[in-house]
């Protein structure tokens, strides 16, 4: 297998234009040119550790709170999903679920493996790994639903004394579980998962 590295190439991480080694910036579009990205296991860890931390006080404080007539109650997610599935909306508490409990976790443990993987200079399916790498980035807008779905009821629910909507702390640690998960995605290089394949 022949790398662009073994060529004396670096390709540009914005517009992919192929250049030499040693050039310091893209000639096409300026950008400042890596072989890899620059600390891409450390600060993928990091924001990989961080979402970990945060992704117990989203699932542990409420959501939101739903306010009608002066009482309320405030809801994590787990708790709106079982109440969605006992109110007969099974389809909308089955797609929270999914987007909002299932989703991140999953993300959790693929950017998990795949940087022990890349760390213990593994050789085993770089093809389903990079794949694996592939799944995580595309489904990682979908995991915003909940968050959507409480911005959109807080704006929409303006009754005044009948009733209100209030987004809980959960949502805030929710949504940064989130994007900590979209930067660790972003930080991780899927070359890394190749170049130990690579002719010595």
């Amino acid at each position: 297998m022949t790398r662009a590295l073994d060529q004396g190439l670096v390709a540009c991480a914005i517009c992919a234009t192929l250049d030499a080694q040693g050039r310091a910036h893209c000639q096409r579009c300026g950008a400042p040119l890596h072989p890899r990205k620059p600390d891409s296991l450390a600060r993928s860890w990091a924001y990989l550790l961080a979402a970990l931390v945060l992704y117990l006080p989203a699932n542990l404080l409420p959501v939101m709170t739903v306010i009608s007539l002066g009482r309320g109650e405030p809801s994590t997610i787990l708790s709106g999903v079982v109440l969605l599935w006992h109110e007969g909306m099974w389809p909308l508490a089955l797609l929270i679920f999914v987007a909002s409990v299932f989703v991140p976790v999953l993300k959790l443990i693929i950017l998990a493996y795949l940087l022990l993987s890349v760390q213990r200079a593994s050789l085993a399916r770089p093809r389903d790994r990079t794949r694996l790498f592939r799944l995580t980035e595309f489904v990682g807008r979908w995991s915003m639903v909940d968050i959507f779905v409480v911005g959109i009821l807080v704006a929409l629910v303006q009754l005044g004394e009948v009733a209100r909507i209030e987004a809980g702390m959960g949502a805030s640690f929710f949504a940064a579980v989130v994007v900590l998960t979209m930067l660790a995605a972003e930080a991780f290089d899927p070359r890394l998962i190749w170049d130990r394949l690579a002719p010595n």
